[in-house]
């Protein structure tokens, strides 16, 4: 016998009930995002590799280590998308929209980067994302917090329930091109008299990308960098009128937030605003969402000056903070005595189910009363509807409810 192929490491097969509650949460996030004014676009997962080294940049984990890279047999490389943003940039310049006209759209999907599998973290993963693109004014940076701000919490119209662990904002400004170089500057300066608290790859960041030094995980650097001088002591006029834009913007909206100025974000492409929405998971990935804004990015892919702000959710990260849904059970599983029965029941089945009632019913071929009442327990079916030839004479069907096992005559188009 041949040994079983299993799935790759560091991926997933997302089965019920589990499946159940990501649909769930794709479902809450496509209407509260359509209260925003938000439109769903589909991307492509293959891309040109180009596309993410200039957009994420070079020098950053994602493009050097993570990005599952290939080429075709024309010889083009190729790259699975390990994020979004870059990519619906890049649908938003081809679809001839971009020529500043704004757009608010989100996407969802599967990304893919190489990294260390452990818990909330895998190979393959599933990110939701919005984008706003085309909107300058810190507002717009306000209101796409606030849409994520009310996708976590419970909605009583749509039974959605909410995360079971707060999820608690923190934000930052990164300032622009005008203003960052200055503290760039000093950035590096504070690094370099540390650099034998540094690790290898921080020390190779020193000179490309230096801010990412401040989100590094390793802890001597995480100690090395804890007195380093703040993104926010740089800010320039408009950078700072911009960020106190956004802070009284989400004091008006209610939206609560604690100012962390070590928030850098992984990507080379975010200006001003930045943000992260943390949770306790369980495990040592708490962030669930995390998004800024982009304001160069649209002229970095060839087209005009355009801002654009968004954000991406981790789904599987969010899934440890969700409860499994209940077991969906049948409104009606539908018993039948004899061939004629089946034939009626077989035509009340479909009758109900295009009427959006889930039912059930024995299909392998006639079986008793018996062996028929117990795949209706098995199913966990609210009522039983029994059609024999008393049922197919009176052309009312007999429905017993089986939480109480009272019973009632009914016509079909009652039920």
């Amino acid at each position: 016998m041949s040994d079983r192929v299993q799935i790759i490491k560091g991926f997933q097969d997302i089965v019920p009930p589990r499946s159940r509650a990501f649909a769930a949460f794709e479902d809450e996030a496509r209407r509260v995002f359509a209260l925003y004014g938000y439109e769903e676009v589909r991307l492509p997962v293959l891309e040109k590799t180009e596309l993410f080294a200039r957009g994420i940049g070079p020098g950053t984990d994602i493009v050097d280590k993570e990005m599952f890279t290939f080429s075709d047999r024309k010889g083009r490389s190729l790259s699975l998308r390990p994020e979004g943003t870059a990519c619906l940039v890049r649908a938003y310049l081809d679809s001839g929209k971009g020529k500043g006209e704004p757009v608010k759209w989100f996407y969802r999907g599967p990304m893919f980067r190489y990294e260390r599998p452990q818990k909330g973290r895998y190979r393959q993963f599933n990110q939701i994302g919005a984008e706003a693109i085309g909107y300058a004014g810190p507002g717009a940076d306000a209101e796409l917090i606030a849409m994520l701000d009310r996708l976590w919490q419970p909605n009583p119209a749509t039974s959605w329930s909410g995360l079971t662990s707060p999820a608690r904002l923190e934000i930052n400004s990164l300032g622009c091109r005008q203003c960052r170089p200055a503290y760039r500057e000093a950035l590096v300066k504070y690094l370099d008299d540390r650099r034998a608290e540094l690790c290898p790859d921080c020390l190779e960041r020193l000179n490309r990308n230096p801010l990412r030094a401040l989100d590094c995980k390793v802890p001597a650097c995480q100690a090395a960098v804890s007195g380093a001088p703040s993104t926010l002591d740089f800010l320039d006029a408009d950078c700072q009128a911009h960020f106190d834009g956004v802070k009284a913007d989400l004091d008006a909206l209610g939206v609560g937030y604690t100012i962390n100025p070590r928030i850098v974000r992984g990507l080379d492409y975010y200006t001003r605003t930045v943000f992260e929405y943390l949770a306790d998971t369980g495990g040592s990935q708490n962030a669930i969402a995390a998004g800024g804004r982009y304001d160069g990015l649209v002229e970095e892919f060839g087209g005009p000056e355009t801002p654009g702000i968004g954000f991406a959710i981790g789904v599987e990260r969010v899934m440890l903070l969700l409860p499994d849904p209940p077991d969906p059970r049948p409104e009606y599983f539908i018993v039948v005595m004899g061939e004629a029965a089946r034939a009626a029941g077989l035509k009340l089945l479909a009758s109900l189910r295009s009427r959006g009632v889930r039912a059930e019913m024995v299909l392998d071929g006639l079986r008793g009363l018996k062996a028929q009442m117990k795949a209706a327990d098995k199913a966990r079916a609210l009522r039983v509807v029994v059609i024999g030839d008393e049922e197919l004479n009176t052309g009312l069907l007999t429905v017993k409810d089986l939480s109480n096992g009272e019973q009632a005559k009914k016509k079909a188009e009652e039920l």
